[in-house]
């Protein structure tokens, strides 16, 4: 048989799990039939409403936490893109046939994303055993084991929550201090000399994955600037540190250096003695007004692209190398040049821009193409955001994002 064969409706109608699907504002698009059986309710009653309007928390019980604990997940979910599976919950539900009376009721949820073609989360399939059968056993002649069981695991799973809780606490406490100490370390956003630039940094929506991104621009001699951006390998405070030190590393190196390559390979060497450096990816070009050349160099990023002013994209990736210590012994970084004219536009960024689950890196390059394209008669303010605005999800992306824009 086919898949052009195989009914796949009727195969989800006749699961023999629970099963709904979600959109991702938690609306009911499709139950199948075992979930509208175990949950008492019929399709009228479920699809096209509100997940939390059809199951609210009994307002009996002070302590209900099972609608707080779903909606946490759901939007785990949404957020990063990743299936996320729940401890067992104490979730009644309002009888259909005694409205006013809510029913003990024990369930085991899974929450998994259906992505669309751009990565982003289009529905998310709720899958739910009931385990209320288990937990209660009232009228069987073990009981009282049963009801001992079922005390012992809820509270198991409500000591797992608090300390689920906790967790998330302190995590959302190192996100607050890894960006602080980004912010610190990172240079002032603003013009260089006298030549027009934006930068931006924008970090992850989840609780960890922030700081492993950063960018730099230095005044060299004569009417050039050295322009970088790189990527940690790594989230949080131990991958903001080693950002603080590779990105102060490389901007001494492009003040010495005869050339991005050269500085590049300095950085290299000295990330082999930083713990956690390795696999960082960097990518560096310097800017010569005078020659009106553009020299670059890349250890393992993406390629920085060039806006001509006829509103073609140029993609820096004739010197693309490894990343910083991907090779146990020091070889010589490639270099390539290129001409800008006056009112070009050169635009560095960092993976979380761009880069999608499950998509090719030429669809995400020819998308970040198609918005500078879209926005190209705009000063690098307000193309900055604007292509914030094109590329990232409204949500927010689920890694960090840098972003230097500089007006040639």
């Amino acid at each position: 048989m086919t898949d052009a064969e195989i009914d796949y409706p009727a195969v989800f109608q006749t699961l023999p799990g629970m099963v709904a699907l979600l959109t991702p504002e938690l609306v009911y698009a499709d139950a199948n039939e075992e979930f509208l059986r175990a949950s008492g309710r019929t399709r009228e009653q479920v699809i096209g409403r509100y997940l939390f309007d059809v199951f609210p928390d009994n307002p009996n019980d002070p302590t209900a936490s099972g609608a707080r604990n779903l909606h946490a997940s759901l939007r785990r979910v949404l957020a990063t893109g990743e299936r996320d599976t729940m401890a067992l919950q104490r979730y009644d539900v309002q009888s259909t046939q005694r409205p006013g009376e809510w029913e003990e009721r024990y369930w085991s949820p899974v929450n998994a994303p259906v992505l669309g073609p751009d990565g982003q989360v289009v529905l998310i399939v709720h899958r739910v055993e009931e385990v209320t059968e288990l937990m209660a056993a009232r009228g069987s002649p073990d009981g009282s084991r049963a009801r001992v069981l079922e005390a012992e695991l809820y509270t198991r799973a409500r000591e797992l929550q608090e300390v689920n809780e906790r967790l998330r606490q302190a995590h959302a406490r190192e996100r607050e201090i890894a960006l602080a100490l980004q912010e610190a370390m990172l240079p002032t956003p603003g013009n260089i000399g006298h030549h027009r630039a934006a930068v931006r940094y924008r970090p992850a929506v989840g609780a960890l994955n922030v700081c492993g991104d950063w960018y730099d621009l230095v005044d060299l001699p004569g009417d050039r600037i050295a322009v970088a951006v790189g990527d940690v390998v790594g989230h949080g405070l131990h991958a903001a540190g080693i950002m603080g030190l590779l990105r102060s590393a490389l901007s001494a190196a492009s003040l010495v250096s005869d050339g991005p390559a050269q500085a590049l390979e300095v950085l290299g060497l000295y990330a082999r003695s930083v713990a956690g450096a390795e696999n960082t990816t960097a990518v560096e070009t310097y800017v010569d007004w005078d020659t009106r050349t553009l020299t670059y160099s890349s250890a393992g990023h993406l390629p920085p692209a060039l806006l001509r002013t006829h509103g073609g994209v140029e993609f820096l990736d004739q010197a693309t190398d490894p990343p910083l210590g991907a090779r146990p012994e020091h070889v010589r970084r490639p270099q390539a040049a290129t001409g800008f004219a006056e009112g070009d536009t050169l635009v560095l960024y960092t993976d979380g821009l761009v880069e999608r689950r499950r998509e090719d890196i030429d669809t995400s390059l020819a998308r970040l193409a198609r918005a500078l394209t879209r926005h190209q008669d705009t000063d690098p303010e307000t193309l900055a955001d604007a292509i914030l605005l094109d590329l990232l999800p409204p949500g927010g992306a689920t890694d960090d994002s840098a972003l230097v824009i500089v007006r040639l």
